[in-house]
């Protein structure tokens, strides 16, 4: 894939987030909505993409190149973690420094990953993409959410259980089941999969460009730790996993896929887990809003990076 392909792909997405900022400025988008469309987004049609991907012939070669890339991400998540630990500790604001860490770590590699693989590569990237969903539900329920909490506070069962009980992580092990069995699903059930997948990209999209429509840049105003929490996640971190990937001998459409997935902006999570804790949300906020303008041009950038290898 050429960088001009990813380029165009990226105006795509830029042009459906735009429509989202439009219809949510024109009133016809409320917080309710866009929350329930989240959901369906998250919670339905992303599972749906995901078992789509897993629907064809075993290969011995595939699966094996899948367990490698999980190895990757993990080491990639684990270095990450410990670079991120070591650049923001000085930090005093705990809710700035909290936000820093897991905004540099986490990407929105489900929400905005995902819709990137399946327009470059079809169903074959986001066979690949799984991958790196793994390591995120994995590594956001367990450290991730854990940053945000004292040690007395985590309770692992908790955690487990969300992750277990993720409608992708089900899709995934499900669709595993179906790759490794051979087993074709239903021609019923495989329409069906077929008329709602494609779905999932524009309503993501737009989901996003609502949720950017508000966003005053008057208003942007962030301390010096998360503007280098920016840098670090939507250029040094996405470059540090390009080498890591490299170095593991992963190539063609499996590196290039990881690579688009971890050059994604900071994870929505953020959010969340910042209010779960009791902070200020705010920085957070634009961080995330912040690191997803960004990334319409980083993306391209570290692709063009790990392209050039």
């Amino acid at each position: 894939m050429s960088i001009s392909q990813l380029f165009n792909q990226v105006i795509v997405i830029f042009l459906l987030m735009l429509l989202g900022a439009v219809i949510r400025k024109l009133g016809f988008l409320h917080p309710q909505s866009i929350n329930d469309l989240t959901n369906i987004a998250l919670y339905f049609l992303s599972p749906i993409v995901i078992i789509k991907a897993f629907e064809q012939p075993f290969s011995r070669a595939r699966f094996y190149q899948l367990l490698i890339l999980v190895v990757a991400i993990f080491l990639t998540y684990f270095v990450s973690i410990l670079l991120a630990k070591l650049l923001f500790h000085r930090v005093r604001d705990r809710n700035v420094r909290q936000i820093a860490i897991y905004g540099s770590t986490y990407s929105n590699n489900g929400f905005m990953g995902i819709p990137l693989a399946q327009g470059l590569f079809g169903s074959v990237g986001v066979f690949y993409a799984v991958a790196s969903m793994i390591g995120f539900n994995v590594m956001s329920w367990t450290q991730g959410i854990g940053i945000f909490r004292d040690r007395s506070q985590r309770h692992f069962g908790e955690q487990f259980k969300k992750i277990i009980l993720n409608p992708n992580i089900i899709a995934i092990i499900l669709g595993l089941v179906l790759f490794v069995s051979s087993y074709h699903l239903p021609r019923i059930l495989v329409s069906f999969i077929d008329y709602t997948s494609p779905a999932f990209t524009p309503l993501s999209m737009i989901v996003i460009g609502s949720n950017l429509a508000n966003l005053n840049f008057h208003d942007v105003k962030l301390p010096r730790a998360l503007w280098i929490s920016l840098l670090v996640r939507n250029l040094v971190f996405p470059l540090l996993g390009t080498l890591i990937l490299l170095v593991m001998g992963i190539s063609g459409v499996p590196l290039f896929t990881t690579v688009i997935l971890s050059a994604c902006p900071v994870a929505g999570l953020v959010v969340l887990f910042t209010l779960q804790a009791g902070g200020d949300a705010k920085p957070a906020t634009i961080l995330m809003s912040v690191s997803t303008i960004l990334s319409l041009v980083t993306i391209p950038l570290v692709y063009w990076v790990a392209s050039q290898w």
